[in-house]
């Protein structure tokens, strides 16, 4: 028994490790998290072009019920409308549905939705339901692993809730958002693998674009980000999001840095 258990504890390894350049710092990616296993993350995000400094913390969930099909629960909290307070929650889920597997290679297509609740005042051009707005979210993940290079492209669609009670006068209220990504993710240690325990360092340039298609405003942004995995459990990422090009104004995410910790949890479900 306890021989099958340290194979186990090696796959998992191995699992984890070979596919670390998928762990996007942004994004998701098409695949999900191993059968049975629990994930619990806590990210600060903080943003430079609103009037002064403000950040935002997220605690999230999340669980892997089988090889197909994962969820995040996340809370979010932050000092933005004057003092630090939760600003509501959100569910997500994601459902692979095409696997594709070949040597040191495999191609993945995935369906996922997201429904989001905030207390937030809504006067922003942008729609982000990861604590700015309450609505709902689809959409399509595609993701293709060549060895140590893993790319990957999102496209979503955004659907926010009107609430006049938390509607500023005379402020945009977009309702509906195309969004759309393009992630890469390359893992540069360890050159070659000895065993589960060794840690890997991946870096990561992502393209991260919206557009609302009432007015046609959009923009792009630019997120380099880096990322070390301990153990196969721990995961730590930083990165940093700035805008490219576009004419959507008031958005909060425009000068943003990310720096999150994971700790993940293997078997634990029954």
């Amino acid at each position: 028994m306890k021989r099958i258990l340290m194979l186990a504890l090696v796959f998992i390894g191995v699992y984890n490790l070979a596919h670390a350049q998928e762990l996007y710092v942004f994004t998701e990616p098409a695949s999900n998290m191993p059968t049975k296993s629990i994930g619990v993350r806590i990210t600060n995000e903080g943003m430079f072009n609103y009037p002064g400094y403000v950040s935002r913390t997220i605690p999230e969930v999340m669980i892997g019920f089988n090889k197909n099909l994962m969820m995040h629960a996340q809370a979010f909290l932050s000092d933005m409308d004057g003092k630090y307070r939760l600003e509501g929650g959100s569910l997500y889920a994601k459902y692979r549905f095409l696997s594709l597997d070949d040597t040191h290679s495999h191609f993945r297509a995935s369906a996922f939705g997201r429904a989001s609740t905030s207390r937030r005042p809504t006067y922003t051009h942008d729609i982000n339901l990861e604590g700015d707005n309450s609505g709902v979210q689809g959409g399509l993940i595609f993701t293709q692993l060549l060895h140590k290079l893993a790319l990957s492209s999102t496209l979503g669609y955004a659907h926010a809730f009107e609430n006049n009670e938390r509607q500023i006068a005379g402020m945009p209220q977009p309702k509906n958002m195309l969004s759309y990504s393009l992630s890469s993710g390359y893992l540069v240690l360890p050159v070659v693998y000895k065993d589960y325990n060794q840690p890997n360092f991946n870096v990561y340039l992502e393209l991260l674009g919206k557009t609302d298609p009432s007015s046609g405003q959009s923009y792009l942004d630019i997120a380099p980000a880096i990322q070390m995995v301990l153990n196969s459990k721990t995961r730590i990422d930083l990165g940093y999001r700035f805008q490219a090009t576009g004419n959507m104004e008031n958005r909060y995410t425009k000068n943003m840095y990310l720096l999150r910790a994971e700790f993940n949890f293997f078997n634990v479900l029954k």
